[in-house]
């Protein structure tokens, strides 16, 4: 079984100087949060630009899905070997390079000439997410001492990830309204720059004091393998029988267990498969990929179901999102009054139970009619949000060795980002399954009878996870 991170905090590295000053774990949590929260507001801004985004650019439906999908190549291909470069390089290095990655691809968009050049922004600023998702927790472990305190800092790091899906729809709406879809990207870059300033200002250095060499070939087959799966899967949303996804799938399916094969034979893999024996690790990436494949996944789409079902507006269809989004901020922020009851592994199965039940309570779109029935359900997988996004942060950290603390994390978010690809390609394909060369009403009552066929397999997928979080549960009391 992995070993827990001690009690104490790690020794700084040599050089590193006490943390004192702007260096301090609040600072560090304050600077890793707000990334976290900047890459969630990049990530999802797009739902409410699309349109005027693919209007000035020429973006065909086609391109239209890769201005989300971009994103979710960049950080499923490079997470885990961000993770892992982080813990043997430098924490706050990988950090600070993914700070600056940010700021120049974000700009990159802003000033695209063509859809070409916005698109390559949108891969790069996964990039950048990816180099700075991984390494945060880490950091938020090393600065914090494992108990309450680190506890309550993993809640307020959750706590960002909501805050970022909740704002991130509202800031483009309003944006795009006041001052055109480039004003979007331009104010991500000036954020970014002042993230690249609190990243050098803050943030204390830390590493592993066992360094392992860079795994080439893992780092191929994993980048290769995943950017082909998620490719795929964009894909598919414009139909499921065409050639392109078939081999884009396929292969990215045997450059995966390339993968895994590499990682077997490899002296010092970047991805320890022993940790797939620890249940805690398994509740983690399970619940990880789970929580994207069944709740990423539906919220990513709510918005375009209520705007074309309901007739909404995107500015009130991201408010009926906040209704959700906000909820599972303040759960996180209270999760931590859960910690001396229930063990993070029983929190992530209840959470889960409690977003499978919100998601099914969405049940009964009609065409045309009112978005309020839709506030129970958001309620209740709001607060299950909160607690599962709280809950899995603590076991990514807690499932790993004190020294391999960023690899868990962007193995966490791995699974996660590879299950909201293939959520947002299902929940599409249910959605608009009856919905193709229709129009007006007709469309609007195809969409929302595809949306209740995808509440109800969502609320599934819950049910699924739930289950094996149930499973990993029992394991790890049958261990002690």
């Amino acid at each position: 079984m992995a070993t827990a991170l001690p009690a104490t905090s790690p020794p700084a590295p040599a050089g590193a100087g006490p943390a004192t000053g702007l260096r301090g774990p609040r600072a560090t949590l304050l600077i890793t949060g707000f990334a976290t929260l900047l890459v969630l507001v990049d990530y999802t801004a797009p739902t409410t630009t699309l349109a005027p985004t693919a209007a000035a650019l020429g973006l065909g439906p086609s391109a239209q899905t890769w201005v989300l999908t971009g994103t979710l190549v960049g950080l499923s291909a490079l997470l885990l070997t961000a993770g892992s470069a982080a813990d043997d390089h430098g924490r706050k290095r990988v950090f600070g390079a993914g700070a600056v990655l940010l700021l120049l691809s974000t700009a990159l968009s802003a000033a695209a000439p063509d859809g070409a050049v916005f698109l390559t922004g949108r891969i790069l600023q996964g990039c950048a997410s990816a180099a700075l998702l991984a390494p945060a927790l880490g950091l938020i472990g090393q600065a914090h001492p494992a108990g309450p305190a680190r506890v309550r800092a993993l809640g307020v790091w959750g706590a960002s990830v909501g805050l970022g899906i909740a704002l991130g729809p509202v800031y483009g709406a309003l944006l795009v309204g006041a001052a055109g879809w480039r004003a979007v990207y331009g104010g991500l870059a000036g954020l970014a720059a002042v993230l690249v300033l609190l990243a050098v200002a803050g943030l204390q250095e830390s590493r592993s004091e066992r360094p392992r060499r860079i795994d080439g070939w893992g780092v191929g087959a994993l980048a290769a393998g995943s950017s082909c799966l998620i490719a795929g899967l964009a894909e598919a949303r414009q139909g499921w029988d065409r050639a392109p996804v078939a081999v884009l799938l396929v292969l990215g399916v045997l450059l995966l267990a390339g993968f895994v094969l590499v990682e077997a034979r490899a002296a010092e893999p970047m991805l320890d498969l022993a940790l797939l024996r620890d249940p805690g690790f398994v509740a983690s990436s399970g619940g990880a990929l789970f929580t994207g494949l069944s709740i990423v996944g539906l919220m990513s789409y709510l918005p375009t179901v209520l705007q074309v079902s309901l007739g909404v507006s995107p500015v009130a269809a991201s408010g009926v999102l906040a209704v959700w989004s906000g909820l599972s901020v303040l759960s996180a922020l209270q999760a931590r009054r859960l910690a001396d009851r229930l063990t993070a592994t029983t929190q992530v199965a209840l959470a889960l139970l409690a977003c499978g039940a919100g998601e099914a309570a969405l049940y009964g779109f009609r065409a045309g009619g009112s978005w309020l029935h839709l506030i129970p359900g958001l309620v209740v997988a709001g607060i299950g949000s909160g607690v599962l996004n709280a809950a899995l942060a603590r076991l990514a950290v807690s499932s790993v060795p004190a020294h391999r603390a960023a690899m868990g994390s962007g193995a966490n978010n791995t699974a996660r980002y590879l299950g909201s690809a293939l959520g947002v390609a299902v929940v599409v394909t249910v959605v608009n399954r009856s919905a193709p060369g229709r129009a007006g009403p007709d469309a609007a009552r195809a969409m929302a009878a595809g949306a209740d066929r995808a509440v109800l397999l969502a609320a599934a997928f819950c049910l699924a996870g739930a289950a094996l979080a149930l499973w990993a549960r029992a394991a790890q009391r049958r261990a002690r």
